[in-house]
């Protein structure tokens, strides 16, 4: 019962998927110009390569940077209602933030907040 009502959704994503794309393709404006496939940088032509490597600390900063920008902002809400919360949401929120912490500590010992 439920295996084909789970095969019935995923078949009818993949269509409307497929039709959606199928839709966007058939309408969309076409003009193949070879500037088009250039590399735009703010409207100055570029010299040199446009494909270069970056070091992997901007990478690994940034996705710090998110991640626990993403968490913080979880506490938003827990703040508006920690009155009606009482106790467990105190003993939670505590959870979370050892959390954070220790994945704070474990990205400062790994090194990644450091610029090398």
């Amino acid at each position: 019962m439920y295996f084909t009502l789970l095969v019935v959704v995923i078949l009818t994503a993949i269509a409307l998927v497929a039709v959606a794309l199928g839709i966007a393709r058939a309408i969309s404006p076409r003009s193949y110009n070879p500037q088009k496939g250039e590399a735009y940088e703010c409207g100055i032509p570029t010299r040199g390569q446009s494909w270069m490597q970056f070091k992997v600390g901007y990478y690994l900063f940034a996705i710090l940077f998110l991640m626990f920008d993403v968490e913080t902002v979880f506490l938003f809400p827990w703040a508006a209602v920690v009155q009606d919360l009482g106790v467990y949401g105190l003993v939670s929120i505590f959870f979370f933030i050892v959390v954070l912490i220790l994945g704070l500590a474990y990205a400062w010992k790994k090194g990644a907040l450091e610029w090398k």
